[in-house]
């Protein structure tokens, strides 16, 4: 029987909180903006940014959000082929929906990220600090997380063609309803938690490693 202490502790995801009423406003490189809704297209640059109780939508080809601040933030159906969000720090973010080409979170500082039902070519983790993230009902393509440290990280009816996780870092991180095609390296799993189907089938990556032959 496992001890209370190793119980699996779910995310504590919460909807961004917005105000009634929110006005139009441009982005612009190291903008305040509070309470604002921007409507993002062609190439944006709100680099170093501070965005707070704001709505975004967007059909951009690019967004650098890099070094941005997003504080109670919702994205909902935007089309964007690169969405560069490094070394940002992130609280109450929403994504909803749409298409992300490359979606790069590496280096954020994240609390309370929720992404559902957002189709991404390519999500980037690495070294990020990510707490309370849900990943719902996703189509991604490829998923790096190398030296993530990650903590209450929920996937649930979602997909990956290929996982990276080298030198993750998990502590109650579900990987159970993550449908992936491969992982990189199982070894790097270490605190994560599996299904059964899913240990199956890492098991020959797992044998291997450690120089045993399976011979039916």
């Amino acid at each position: 029987m496992a001890r209370a202490s190793d119980a699996l502790v779910a995310p504590r995801v919460s909807p961004p909180d917005l105000p009634p009423r929110l006005d139009a406003a441009d982005p612009a490189r190291g903008a305040d903006l509070l309470g604002v809704a921007l409507d993002l297209v062609g190439d944006v640059d709100l680099a170093h940014s501070s965005l707070e109780q704001c709505t975004i939508s967007a059909d951009a080809d690019s967004v650098d959000l890099t070094g941005a601040t997003l504080i109670d933030v919702a994205v909902a159906g935007a089309r964007i082929a690169s969405l560069r969000m490094r070394d940002a720090n992130v609280r109450r973010v929403r994504i909803d929906g749409g298409r992300v080409g490359t979606l790069d979170l590496s280096g954020a500082r994240i609390d309370e990220l929720e992404l559902r039902g957002v189709r991404i070519d390519y999500l980037n983790l690495g070294g990020a600090k990510g707490t309370d993230v849900e990943i719902a009902e996703c189509d991604i393509r490829t998923l790096d997380m190398p030296q993530a440290e990650l903590t209450r990280v929920r996937f649930s009816e979602t997909r990956s063609d290929e996982v990276d996780p080298r030198g993750l870092r998990a502590t109650h991180v579900d990987l159970r309803g993550l449908d992936a095609g491969a992982f990189l390296d199982a070894h790097s799993l270490r605190g994560t938690t599996l299904s059964s189907f899913q240990v199956q089938q890492l098991a020959p990556v797992l044998a291997a490693s450690i120089g045993i032959r399976v011979i039916d």
